[in-house]
């Protein structure tokens, strides 16, 4: 079969070995939260400020040796380069308060990081779930005690952020997301930006490694709570990014739902070296679905290989259901992540693009609807071969739910 495609995908000019090794060389970083519901190790219970989980299945991880067990079944089920993407309420053994965090804390997951070969660990603050969350505000709030805890809890993640830079030798991630705003009306718009403006600026000038560090903003429309004003807007974060020569980070579920983030992503390339990417799926008002093989999904893939962005876009999951087996939650986000990859790659974007500079777009329409129905499944299971797996998983997971997840009570 796989031969077969691959003469199949000849005639239009693509290399299907050239796509599969370059596949296997595209990094992912996986989100840690999906295996515990989002509720961390430090005492912050059930995820809270924006955020809710539904659901209850059987198996949640209670603690960090249960965490890192799904992980590691879990991503060995998963192709490809991975990496880490480790929030802040995860620290290990951790007996002080957030905003005195040190890489101390984060060893043991370099450690296990490492153990199982991961190519390196992303981070990002934890500025939800806490006691210093006042009124829904945390780096936007008019209170300079809760501003300063908050400031200081983002420095010293950005020193925890250059250590796993140090360790794994290539640069970290480090995003900023806060659930700042107002349940309805507010009187001030303004104010709280300026305040978040301002805490962000004292955040980056604490003298951090720009080399080692991926200084990112993440914006979002609304959260539960706070649905009428967002300090944290799409138009604030990409000016900011812009104006102090960071990241702007672009989740997909965090957008109105006739925006497409696909189309963000060759806009800001137009001016920005490195993007940072949230692959979530939005359904209705809710942001944070299990990732699938969609329409958009695939656009998304398509602008970041046809761009050539494919060491430019820094690719991460974000996701949480607990109304299904979590591992398989992982699994089937991530395998998702890569077939739209690998899709985007047995595409002739040169062809493509020289159709559209000629304005000859009957022949763009049909070349693009012939490439839906290329035989692609099959170099994808050609793919997972080469890596040792098969299409079928569900088996393995159901397995390890029934010895491993159902003994947890």
């Amino acid at each position: 079969m796989y031969n077969s495609a691959r003469r199949e995908y000849a005639v239009y000019g693509v290399d299907t070995e050239a796509a599969i090794a370059k596949l296997k060389d595209i990094s992912v970083s996986i989100h840690c939260w999906q295996g515990d519901d989002v509720v961390g190790f430090d005492g912050g219970g059930a995820a809270s400020g924006g955020i809710q989980t539904t659901g209850n299945y059987a198996g949640r991880a209670r603690n960090f040796e249960e965490l890192k067990a799904d992980i590691n079944k879990a991503f060995s089920l998963m192709g490809g380069k991975k990496r880490l993407n480790l929030h802040a309420s995860y620290a290990a053994g951790a007996d002080v308060d957030r905003d005195k965090y040190e890489p101390k804390h984060f060893a043991e997951w370099v450690k296990f990081a490492k153990a199982i070969g991961l190519q390196g660990i992303d981070f990002n603050p934890t500025m939800f779930s806490h006691k210093n969350v006042k009124d829904g505000l945390t780096l936007s709030s008019p209170d300079e005690n809760i501003r300063k805890f908050w400031i200081s809890h983002c420095i010293a993640c950005l020193r925890i952020a250059e250590y796993f830079a140090n360790e794994f030798n290539n640069p970290c991630t480090f995003n900023i997301w806060i659930p700042d705003g107002f349940k309805d009306l507010p009187a001030d718009r303004l104010t709280p930006r300026l305040r978040l403006k301002d805490s962000l600026d004292k955040i980056l000038a604490c003298g951090y490694d720009r080399r080692k560090v991926i200084v990112a903003v993440e914006s979002k429309v609304f959260g539960i709570g706070v649905e009428s004003y967002t300090v944290g807007s799409n138009e604030f974060y990409q000016n900011y990014a812009a104006k102090n020569n960071i990241c702007c980070l672009l989740d997909n579920g965090h957008y109105h739902p006739l925006e497409y983030v696909s189309d963000k992503i060759p806009a800001l390339l137009a001016f920005y070296d490195t993007l940072a990417l949230h692959v979530t799926r939005g359904v209705r008002w809710d942001s944070d679905h299990v990732v699938l093989l969609e329409d958009e999904l695939k656009e998304i893939a398509k602008e970041i290989v046809r761009n050539n962005a494919t060491d430019k876009v820094k690719i991460a999951l974000d996701y949480f259901d607990a109304s299904i087996n979590r591992l398989s939650a992982w699994v089937t986000g991530q395998r998702a992540m890569q077939k739209a990859l690998l899709y985007a790659l047995l595409i002739n974007h040169s062809e493509l693009k020289e159709l559209q500079d000629k304005a000859d777009f009957t022949a763009l329409m049909v070349k693009q609807e012939e490439y839906k129905t290329l035989p692609f499944g099959a170099v994808w299971k050609e793919y997972l071969k080469r890596e040792s797996l098969t299409e079928e998983y569900l088996t393995e997971i159901r397995e390890y739910e029934n010895k491993i997840l159902k003994e947890r009570v």
